[in-house]
Protein backbone atom coordinates (compact mmCIF):
# COMPACT_ATOMS: atom_id res chain seq x y z
CA UNK A 1 0.00 0.00 0.00
CA UNK A 2 1.24 3.33 -1.04
CA UNK A 3 2.83 5.41 2.20
CA UNK A 4 1.54 8.84 2.04
CA UNK A 5 4.07 11.39 3.07
CA UNK A 6 3.28 13.85 6.21
CA UNK A 7 4.62 17.04 7.23
CA UNK A 8 4.66 17.95 10.67
CA UNK A 9 4.80 22.19 11.16
CA UNK A 10 4.61 23.10 14.96
CA UNK A 11 5.45 26.45 16.45
CA UNK A 12 4.37 29.17 18.68
CA UNK A 13 1.73 31.62 17.78
CA UNK A 14 2.42 34.16 15.00
CA UNK A 15 5.35 32.33 13.62
CA UNK A 16 4.05 32.03 10.01
CA UNK A 17 3.02 28.13 10.42
CA UNK A 18 -0.25 28.69 8.55
CA UNK A 19 0.66 30.84 5.85
CA UNK A 20 3.83 29.07 4.93
CA UNK A 21 2.35 25.43 5.61
CA UNK A 22 -0.47 26.73 2.59
CA UNK A 23 2.34 28.17 0.37
CA UNK A 24 3.88 24.69 0.47
CA UNK A 25 0.79 22.42 0.46
CA UNK A 26 -0.17 24.52 -2.60
CA UNK A 27 3.78 24.04 -4.32
CA UNK A 28 3.87 20.26 -3.83
CA UNK A 29 0.05 19.68 -4.55
CA UNK A 30 -0.51 18.46 -0.78
CA UNK A 31 -3.09 19.30 1.15
CA UNK A 32 -2.96 21.72 4.00
CA UNK A 33 -4.52 20.95 7.37
CA UNK A 34 -5.03 23.84 10.03
CA UNK A 35 -5.62 21.82 13.29
CA UNK A 36 -5.42 25.13 14.94
CA UNK A 37 -8.76 25.87 13.03
CA UNK A 38 -10.19 23.05 14.41
CA UNK A 39 -9.58 24.41 18.13
CA UNK A 40 -10.69 27.78 16.83
CA UNK A 41 -13.84 26.06 15.92
CA UNK A 42 -14.84 23.84 19.30
CA UNK A 43 -13.68 27.21 21.20
CA UNK A 44 -16.26 29.07 19.26
CA UNK A 45 -18.86 26.56 19.94
CA UNK A 46 -17.91 26.98 23.78
CA UNK A 47 -18.16 30.55 23.24
CA UNK A 48 -21.43 30.00 21.50
CA UNK A 49 -22.71 27.93 24.12
CA UNK A 50 -21.70 30.43 27.34
CA UNK A 51 -19.84 27.91 28.93
CA UNK A 52 -16.14 28.36 30.11
CA UNK A 53 -13.28 26.97 28.20
CA UNK A 54 -11.13 25.98 30.61
CA UNK A 55 -13.67 24.14 32.71
CA UNK A 56 -13.78 20.26 31.57
CA UNK A 57 -17.47 19.77 33.35
CA UNK A 58 -18.81 22.28 30.76
CA UNK A 59 -16.86 21.90 27.68
CA UNK A 60 -17.13 18.31 27.38
CA UNK A 61 -20.66 17.92 27.55
CA UNK A 62 -20.84 20.60 24.34
CA UNK A 63 -18.61 17.78 22.17
CA UNK A 64 -21.56 15.57 21.01
CA UNK A 65 -23.31 18.83 20.11
CA UNK A 66 -20.29 19.78 17.87
CA UNK A 67 -20.67 17.94 14.34
CA UNK A 68 -17.07 19.94 13.07
CA UNK A 69 -16.35 19.14 9.19
CA UNK A 70 -13.41 20.18 7.05
CA UNK A 71 -14.03 21.33 3.45
CA UNK A 72 -12.28 22.95 0.53
CA UNK A 73 -13.56 25.50 -1.67
CA UNK A 74 -12.72 26.15 -5.48
CA UNK A 75 -10.22 27.87 -4.88
CA UNK A 76 -8.65 25.00 -2.66
CA UNK A 77 -8.64 27.03 0.77
CA UNK A 78 -9.52 24.68 3.93
CA UNK A 79 -13.35 25.95 5.13
CA UNK A 80 -14.11 25.20 8.73
CA UNK A 81 -17.91 23.77 8.89
CA UNK A 82 -19.53 23.80 12.55
CA UNK A 83 -23.32 22.15 12.60
CA UNK A 84 -23.68 22.87 8.83
CA UNK A 85 -22.32 26.95 9.05
CA UNK A 86 -19.21 28.02 7.40
CA UNK A 87 -17.66 29.72 10.57
CA UNK A 88 -14.21 30.07 8.85
CA UNK A 89 -14.70 33.68 9.61
CA UNK A 90 -16.29 33.92 12.83
CA UNK A 91 -13.31 31.97 14.78
CA UNK A 92 -10.49 34.38 13.63
CA UNK A 93 -10.73 36.80 16.50
CA UNK A 94 -8.59 37.58 18.85
CA UNK A 95 -11.40 36.35 21.42
CA UNK A 96 -11.74 33.06 19.76
CA UNK A 97 -8.28 33.03 19.51
CA UNK A 98 -8.07 32.84 23.79
CA UNK A 99 -11.03 30.46 23.42
CA UNK A 100 -8.43 27.89 21.30
CA UNK A 101 -5.99 27.85 23.62
CA UNK A 102 -8.01 27.45 26.78
CA UNK A 103 -9.92 24.49 25.32
CA UNK A 104 -6.79 22.53 23.63
CA UNK A 105 -4.74 22.64 26.78
CA UNK A 106 -8.26 20.05 27.99
CA UNK A 107 -7.48 16.52 27.23
CA UNK A 108 -10.89 15.31 26.13
CA UNK A 109 -11.27 18.00 23.73
CA UNK A 110 -7.58 16.96 22.23
CA UNK A 111 -8.90 13.50 21.83
CA UNK A 112 -12.34 14.80 20.43
CA UNK A 113 -10.27 15.77 17.39
CA UNK A 114 -7.45 13.73 17.39
CA UNK A 115 -9.02 10.81 15.52
CA UNK A 116 -9.87 13.36 12.58
CA UNK A 117 -6.41 14.84 12.45
CA UNK A 118 -4.87 10.89 12.18
CA UNK A 119 -7.30 10.20 9.51
CA UNK A 120 -6.81 12.62 7.65
CA UNK A 121 -2.92 12.67 7.46
CA UNK A 122 -3.33 8.56 6.53
CA UNK A 123 -5.38 9.39 3.59
CA UNK A 124 -3.59 11.97 1.93
CA UNK A 125 -0.01 13.51 1.59
CA UNK A 126 -0.30 16.46 4.09
CA UNK A 127 1.00 19.81 5.63
CA UNK A 128 -0.32 19.79 8.62
CA UNK A 129 0.63 22.95 10.92
CA UNK A 130 -0.16 23.16 14.85
CA UNK A 131 1.64 23.09 18.82
CA UNK A 132 2.10 19.03 19.02
CA UNK A 133 2.00 17.59 15.56
CA UNK A 134 5.27 16.24 15.20
CA UNK A 135 5.04 15.06 18.95
CA UNK A 136 1.82 13.70 19.13
CA UNK A 137 -0.36 13.65 16.00
CA UNK A 138 1.80 12.80 13.94
CA UNK A 139 4.79 11.36 15.55
CA UNK A 140 5.70 9.00 12.72
CA UNK A 141 5.56 12.08 10.05
CA UNK A 142 9.06 11.69 7.52
CA UNK A 143 8.65 15.41 7.76
CA UNK A 144 8.88 17.68 11.24
CA UNK A 145 9.70 21.76 11.31
CA UNK A 146 9.69 24.02 14.52
CA UNK A 147 8.80 27.21 13.39
CA UNK A 148 9.81 30.46 15.37
CA UNK A 149 10.54 33.51 15.62
CA UNK A 150 11.24 36.01 18.34
CA UNK A 151 7.70 37.42 20.28
CA UNK A 152 8.43 40.58 19.09
CA UNK A 153 8.66 39.75 15.41
CA UNK A 154 5.68 37.39 15.95
CA UNK A 155 3.26 39.90 17.61
CA UNK A 156 4.28 42.82 14.91
CA UNK A 157 3.38 40.23 12.39
CA UNK A 158 0.04 39.36 14.26
CA UNK A 159 -0.77 43.35 14.76
CA UNK A 160 -0.50 43.68 10.84
CA UNK A 161 -2.50 40.46 9.95
CA UNK A 162 -5.31 41.79 12.27
CA UNK A 163 -5.43 45.99 11.61
CA UNK A 164 -5.73 44.40 7.66
CA UNK A 165 -8.76 42.69 8.94
CA UNK A 166 -10.25 46.23 10.25
CA UNK A 167 -9.77 45.06 14.15
CA UNK A 168 -8.98 47.57 16.44
CA UNK A 169 -6.01 46.56 18.50
CA UNK A 170 -2.78 47.70 18.98
CA UNK A 171 0.80 46.15 18.96
CA UNK A 172 1.52 46.32 23.29
CA UNK A 173 -2.09 44.27 23.34
CA UNK A 174 -1.16 41.83 21.09
CA UNK A 175 2.73 41.52 22.21
CA UNK A 176 1.00 40.80 25.88
CA UNK A 177 -1.55 38.01 24.46
CA UNK A 178 1.17 36.51 22.39
CA UNK A 179 3.69 36.25 24.95
CA UNK A 180 0.45 34.94 27.43
CA UNK A 181 -0.22 31.97 24.98
CA UNK A 182 3.03 31.05 24.61
CA UNK A 183 3.04 30.19 28.90
CA UNK A 184 -0.26 28.82 28.55
CA UNK A 185 0.73 26.51 25.29
CA UNK A 186 4.27 25.55 26.61
CA UNK A 187 3.19 24.73 30.33
CA UNK A 188 0.12 23.03 29.75
CA UNK A 189 0.02 19.21 31.21
CA UNK A 190 -1.44 17.52 28.23
CA UNK A 191 0.49 17.99 24.91
CA UNK A 192 2.68 21.23 25.79
CA UNK A 193 4.35 23.24 22.80
CA UNK A 194 7.84 21.68 22.39
CA UNK A 195 10.29 20.64 19.56
CA UNK A 196 10.28 17.00 19.04
CA UNK A 197 13.51 16.01 19.13
CA UNK A 198 14.01 14.75 15.61
CA UNK A 199 12.58 18.02 14.68
CA UNK A 200 14.28 21.10 12.47
CA UNK A 201 13.85 23.90 14.13
CA UNK A 202 13.78 27.20 11.62
CA UNK A 203 13.74 30.49 12.88
CA UNK A 204 12.11 33.02 10.86
CA UNK A 205 12.68 36.04 12.65
CA UNK A 206 15.56 37.96 10.39
CA UNK A 207 13.63 36.43 6.86
CA UNK A 208 10.98 37.42 4.88
CA UNK A 209 7.98 35.26 3.46
CA UNK A 210 10.05 33.72 0.42
CA UNK A 211 13.07 33.35 2.23
CA UNK A 212 11.24 31.44 4.68
CA UNK A 213 9.25 30.00 2.03
CA UNK A 214 12.56 28.66 0.93
CA UNK A 215 14.03 26.89 4.10
CA UNK A 216 11.40 25.26 5.01
CA UNK A 217 11.56 23.35 0.87
CA UNK A 218 15.03 22.65 1.48
CA UNK A 219 14.47 21.07 4.77
CA UNK A 220 11.32 19.16 3.00
CA UNK A 221 13.72 17.94 0.37
CA UNK A 222 16.54 17.07 1.99
CA UNK A 223 14.28 14.52 4.08
CA UNK A 224 12.04 13.03 1.43
CA UNK A 225 13.38 14.12 -1.99
CA UNK A 226 10.18 16.16 -3.01
CA UNK A 227 10.89 19.11 -4.38
CA UNK A 228 8.64 22.04 -5.72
Amino acid sequence: MEKHINIAIDGPSGAGKSTLAKRLAAQLNFIYIDTGALYRTVGYHVRKNNADPTSVEQVVPLLPSAAIDLIYDEQGRQRMILNGEDVSDFIRTQEISRYASDVSALPPVREFLLDTQRRLAAENNVIMDGRDIGTVILPNAQVKIFLTATPEVRSHRRYLELIEKGEKTDYETVLKEINQRDYNDSHRATAPLRPSEDSVIVDTSEMDLEQANKALLDVIAEKTGVQK
